[in-house]
């Protein structure tokens, strides 16, 4: 089960404005559960910058995804496509966390 999460800097202002309310991880990734609290910070420097609350955890293909999941991601489809395959090369079984911010402290981003 994971303890915390880690998304990359350049998220981060999507999540903190509500503007992201889902991620897409792999397999190894997807032990949270619903209701869970996890701090978030960044993957580059390890920077927490909130805390999320895991609403749900679904699987989802990738060769499923649709603009609904392009839209809580904040991306059009084709975006969210090319932003998986480089995390995730030629991976098909993805699952989608939905969470929302319930922490966040005043923050500088440089």
């Amino acid at each position: 089960m994971l303890t915390k999460i880690t998304f990359f800097e350049r998220f981060e202002q999507d999540i903190l404005s509500g503007a992201k309310t889902i991620t897409l991880r792999d397999e190894a990734e997807s032990h949270v559960f619903a209701g869970q609290i996890l701090p978030v910070s960044t993957f580059e420097a390890d920077r927490w910058f909130c805390d999320i609350k895991v609403i749900e955890v679904v699987p989802v293909l990738f060769s499923a995804l649709t603009e609904q999941h392009a839209a809580q991601e904040n991306m059009t489809l084709p975006e969210l496509r090319r932003v998986i395959q480089e995390i995730y090369p030629g991976l098909e079984q993805l699952f989608q966390i939905r969470f929302c911010v319930v922490n966040t402290r005043a923050h500088s981003i440089n």
